[in-house]
């Protein structure tokens, strides 16, 4: 008695191992994107807006590997400072915030300095 499986996305018969579900690459990335769209959006949107905090700060011209900038300056910009992808906190307790290898240090006087990691 065989029992011929069913792609879940489109239909077609299936060939190949038992516990396969799709009969293709493309069903099973169609079906996936269809059946949990709303954690796709959201981890799109997260990284779109990581990219573009990145594009700002690699948009300031760095001078030895730094330069200093006003908050206002990054703001005109849209730079979101909600979002960053790790912190980093040197000895003396300084905390640097880090979207991807550039990153921010907040300032007295709402300025900050811009710095590229090595």
């Amino acid at each position: 008695m065989s029992t011929k499986k069913k792609c879940l996305e489109c239909g077609a018969e299936i060939m190949g191992r038992v516990d396969k579900k799709f009969c293709s690459d493309g069903c099973r990335n169609a079906y996936h994107n269809r059946v949990k769209p709303e954690s796709k959006n959201l981890i799109r949107n997260i990284n779109n807006r990581l990219k573009k905090n990145y594009k700002v700060l690699d948009s300031f011209k760095l001078t030895d590997g730094k330069t200093r900038t006003t908050k206002t300056r990054l703001l005109d910009k849209n730079f979101d400072f909600d979002y960053i992808t790790n912190l980093y906190t040197t000895k003396k307790g300084t905390t640097y915030y880090f979207v991807y290898d550039l990153g921010y240090l907040p300032l007295d006087n709402d300025y900050y300095m811009i710095v590229k990691r090595e």
